[in-house]
């Protein structure tokens, strides 16, 4: 049995496992999320097009004035309510979550939960 490595590796085969299922398409794009140590990224993209239709993060002007202060987790509510807001400007209603090999916990799942406050579906 091939074991892995570190736990990079391990986010990785565990994100290879969760596409397999997940495709995002024009109609229902997927709504990826990457989380490093420090920032939280969100992007809504259509794999059938290979573009990203909208995207938004914590080092955004929009968001960076409101961060002082605050937990990751909050910091991640401002980015999901971000992302949801550029894609029902885009048009876009529904979406497949892409949690990126990360637990759905702590910053992943209230990035998700303010998304769905914001108008997206999943």
């Amino acid at each position: 049995m091939k074991r892995t490595k570190t736990p990079y590796a391990a986010r990785l085969r565990r994100h290879l496992r969760v596409r397999k299922k997940v495709r995002g398409t024009a109609q229902r794009p997927r709504l990826a999320v990457y989380r490093s140590l420090v920032h939280i990224y969100a992007q809504v993209i259509d794999d059938t097009a290979g573009h990203t239709l909208a995207a938004a993060s914590d080092l955004e002007a929009a968001i960076r004035s409101q961060v002082n202060g605050k937990r990751k987790t909050e910091v991640a509510k401002l980015v999901g309510e971000l992302v949801a807001q550029r894609a029902r400007e885009h048009g876009v209603g529904q979406v497949v979550f892409d949690r990126g090999g990360y637990r759905f916990h702590g910053r992943v799942k209230a990035l998700a939960d303010s998304a769905r406050e914001a108008g997206l579906t999943f």
